[in-house]
């Protein structure tokens, strides 16, 4: 009886303001048939920090994140701002 744990990107999607959305699912196989599975969701805003994000994601991120949508976004952000905030 061999277990193996793998975790894969099995969703990445791109929402019309930008922010990339994407699910891991870490699978527990016992000789190959998969016995358990979880689920871990993370988004990512157009002006995050890449680093430590799966490749398949960077990738996705790197089409997605024109400078429009960047340009897009952060003037979102900041017309959102409550009045007397500053950054």
């Amino acid at each position: 009886m061999a277990l193996t744990k793998e975790t894969v990107v099995d969703q990445i999607t791109v929402t019309e303001n930008g922010i990339v959305l994407y699910r891991e699912a870490t699978r527990i196989m016992e000789d190959g048939n998969q016995i358990s599975q979880t689920y871990h969701r993370t988004s990512l805003a157009p002006d995050a920090d890449l680093t430590g994000a799966p490749a398949n994601v960077v990738a996705i991120c790197n089409v997605a994140w024109t400078p429009e949508i960047i340009a897009a976004y952060q003037a979102q952000q900041e017309a959102n701002k409550p009045l007397g905030v500053s950054a």
